[in-house]
């Protein structure tokens, strides 16, 4: 059994700082793409920013500059560094990967909370 185990959310001042970890565990062969989507109330899920296996990144624009992926293949773990944090970042954040585990599945995490507020 394949599982995302998320933690790093927590309640920030806009301006702020926060790292967001997501760790695969269970019996993993292999994990291509990794990423960070954040859904805010009343709004659909979107993708925040993507790494592949060979460290190639991608943002989505309302990030770029601001947020940082990186992932530890030793440690079957994806981060997501947050800087100059906005109100409008507030969200759940998911973390999902590409694990070949016998097949090769995208699975999810449950969500951490992020709140940026005064």
């Amino acid at each position: 059994q394949v599982q995302l185990v998320e933690s790093g959310g927590g309640l920030v001042q806009p301006g702020g700082s926060l790292r967001l970890s997501c760790a695969a565990s269970g019996r993993i062969f292999s994990i291509y793409n990794m990423g960070w989507y954040r859904q805010a109330p009343g709004k659909q899920r979107e993708l925040v920013a993507r790494i592949t296996s060979g460290g190639s990144t991608n943002y989505v624009d309302s990030v770029k500059g601001r947020f940082t992926i990186s992932r530890d293949n030793a440690k079957n773990t994806v981060y997501l560094q947050m800087n100059s944090l906005k109100p409008e970042d507030t969200a759940v954040y998911y973390c999902n990967a590409d694990i070949v585990s016998g097949l090769r599945l995208t699975y999810w995490g449950q969500g951490t909370q992020v709140t940026v507020s005064s």
